[in-house]
């Protein structure tokens, strides 16, 4: 991203509604999506606004979509700035004859003078998301405040449960260490036991190796929870700006009842109070809070920390070919369909063989 100065990257790290998947660094993790980024400045040559666009074309279509994630960065209630940005999306799309922009912004639902200037801006908002296989970022986060906060001030406001994990893992012996390259694949051994237990899909560890180049050590660290020197459980925060997240995670089979994950996360917050951050973010829960739901334990895990629940504005997006994106669309609901079929019959399978 040579087009990035200095200015834009100080931009980046001072903007409260700055975010690593805006970032240009993030952008060189993409490797199979082009990458187009938009800087708005004023006539002082102040950067106003920001914005990094992600493209791929789509199979067989031989037109591209295109993709900010939790775009946009910049005063989000600054019409002029945002209108500014639109217009050259507008240019990119007809540039690549791409036929739709998606964006899902890092903006509360409640914010409706938001939503109206999009609107005004020729937006359409995503109706009818009944759940969270129908979003690209999650639409439902915790977040915790770690503003002016000491280590201890922080713990204290755990819920007393929480605590207590916290306390039992440190008492039972598990220790915790930085991480380095060469210990990826320590990381990723403990991500596909995760996946496979959650039942949940893991990216190949080249991804995870190219995400470190990228971004360590400024932005991604390697937290590593031991017990007797084995490694227990992993998880890879990510620190941009004001933020940390919490991006990925898992735990090994055994020694769940040592807690380590609860470790892990105080870890994390930790690292964003040594490096000033503002807030720590759990990454996605469900938003439907029900005791049924699958997604139900890991929502009740992150609520323990006592973070704030927010909801984000849903999907925004602009279509630029009404046939093409009504086809794409259709062949969506067929692959989620199919996939959907499939998954039911493993189950139905499964039950027999046992």
């Amino acid at each position: 991203m040579s087009n990035i100065d200095d200015n834009v990257k100080k931009f980046l790290q001072e903007n409260k509604k700055t975010h690593f998947l805006q970032s240009p660094e993030w952008a060189n993790v993409k490797t199979e999506w082009k990458n187009e980024f938009i800087v708005i400045k004023d006539e002082n040559e102040n950067v106003k606004g920001t914005m990094s666009i992600l493209l791929r074309k789509v199979p067989f279509f031989n037109r591209y979509i295109m993709y900010a994630p939790r775009g946009f960065v910049c005063d989000i209630n600054d019409k002029d700035t945002l209108s500014k940005i639109t217009v050259e999306v507008k240019k990119i799309a007809k540039k690549y004859k791409a036929f739709i922009f998606r964006l899902d912004p890092d903006i509360s639902n409640e914010n409706n003078e938001f939503k109206n200037i999009m609107i005004e801006l020729g937006y359409k908002i995503k109706k009818n998301i009944k759940n969270i296989d129908q979003v690209i970022q999650p639409k439902y986060v915790f977040r915790l405040s770690l503003e002016n906060k000491t280590e201890e001030e922080l713990i204290k406001t755990f819920n007393q449960k929480t605590r207590y994990n916290i306390r039992l893992a440190i008492k039972k012996g598990v220790t915790i260490r930085t991480g380095t390259k060469e210990d990826l694949p320590i990381f990723y051994k403990i991500m596909k036991e995760t996946g496979s237990r959650d039942d949940f899909f893991i990216r190949p560890i080249s991804y995870f190796e190219k995400l470190y180049d990228e971004m360590s050590p400024n932005f991604v660290k390697l937290i590593i929870a031991e017990h007797e020197e084995k490694p227990i459980a992993a998880v890879m925060p990510i620190l941009y700006g004001n933020k940390v997240w919490y991006l990925y995670g898992g735990s090994s089979n055994e020694y769940r009842n040592l807690m380590p994950n609860y470790l892990l996360q105080f870890e994390m917050m930790k690292w964003g109070l040594e490096n000033k951050c503002e807030i720590y973010d759990f990454r996605g829960v469900s938003g439907f809070k029900n005791e049924n739901d699958p997604q139900y334990g890991v929502y009740r895990f992150k609520k323990g920390f006592n973070g704030e629940f927010i909801e984000f504005v849903n999907e925004l997006y602009i279509v630029f070919n009404p046939f093409m994106n009504t086809i794409f669309t259709f062949s969506q609901w067929c692959y989620r369909k199919m996939t959907s079929i499939k998954w039911k019959i493993k189950d139905i399978v499964s039950a027999l063989i046992k």
